[in-house]
């Protein structure tokens, strides 16, 4: 077992730090953007369960062979009354500590999730109140606003919202292509796919590759919408779209994303060819090996 917690440890290293930081430069997921995704959201679950269970695994083996064996050996010995002798300082402390980091992932992975459903219920209620639903496309709420502005509120009680200024400066076949995109956000649940990349941000944010991972999926995702968008209307009706949207940005926005609209506009005019089949399914196993492999480590 201590191999084992050996080898979990060494790869939560790698997947938090250098394979974070790679990946999130490769150019090739620009071609498959849901391998991409399965492959960040193996990373990051399987990163989880190396860091987590390291400390587990190691704290626990002078009590098994196996991590299943160790668990029954404890809960016999806590059953009996009895503190087990092998169990020693050294091993609390690393089993504690495993527990408390995995403690703090769950509970702001949780609180994020509730601050986020409670805020988008009030955004909701303000909706409801402020904007016009759209009879042109039904799901569809107008408020009344000159900028461009274009987004959704996910959740079981969605909102997709555009502003006065979109039906004022875009084409209709524009706005077509805006609201497709937005409905992909909506039917794929996006918002859950970025979620634990930014509880593990704000876990460990001194880890460079989890806010690496953050930006890199968030991109992805983006870039998924817009294929599903590509799909329902012309390239240069997505580009004007975006061009008009997203330019209507504050001068004070971040640069980055001023960068990845760019760069998402140069990917729809450029029409990438998708990877061949034999490398989009040697991508997803990648991503199931990812998981498996702590799985298995977490089982020995």
């Amino acid at each position: 077992m201590a191999l084992a917690a050996l080898g979990l440890l060494v790869l939560g290293v790698v997947l938090a730090e250098p394979v974070s930081r790679a990946f999130a430069r490769a150019r090739w997921t620009r071609r498959d953007p849901v391998g991409a995704l399965l492959v960040w959201q193996a990373i990051g679950l399987a990163g989880g369960l190396s860091l987590v269970g390291c400390g587990i695994v190691y704290g626990l083996s002078p009590l098994g062979s196996s991590l299943p064996d160790a668990v029954g050996t404890l809960v016999r010995e806590w059953n009996d009354g009895r503190w087990p002798d092998r169990f020693d300082a050294l091993h609390v402390i690393a089993f504690a500590a495993s527990v408390v980091v995995g403690g703090r992932l769950l509970w702001v992975l949780s609180t994020m999730y509730w601050r986020t459903v409670r805020a988008r219920r009030r955004h909701r209620d303000l909706l409801d109140v402020l904007a016009t639903p759209w009879p042109d496309s039904p799901g569809t709420r107008v408020l009344d606003h000159p900028q461009p502005v274009a987004y959704c509120l996910p959740g079981r009680s969605s909102r997709l919202v555009v502003s006065a200024g979109v039906l004022e400066a875009l084409e209709p076949e524009e706005v077509w292509a805006v609201l497709a995109h937005e409905r992909s956000h909506l039917r794929e649940r996006h918002d859950l796919v970025v979620l634990p990349f930014v509880a593990w941000g704000a876990t460990a944010p001194f880890v460079r590759g989890m806010e690496c991972a953050q930006v890199a999926v968030a991109e992805l995702i983006e870039m998924r919408a817009d294929d599903v968008a590509a799909c329902k209307s012309e390239p240069h009706e997505l580009v004007g779209a975006l061009k008009t949207v997203g330019g209507s940005a504050p001068a004070a926005a971040l640069s980055s994303f001023t960068d990845a609209l760019e760069a998402r506009i140069e990917r729809i005019s450029a029409h990438p060819s998708p990877l061949p089949l034999a490398a989009r399914a040697g991508v997803r196993l990648v991503a199931v090996a990812l998981v498996a492999v702590p799985t298995v480590l977490l089982l020995l």
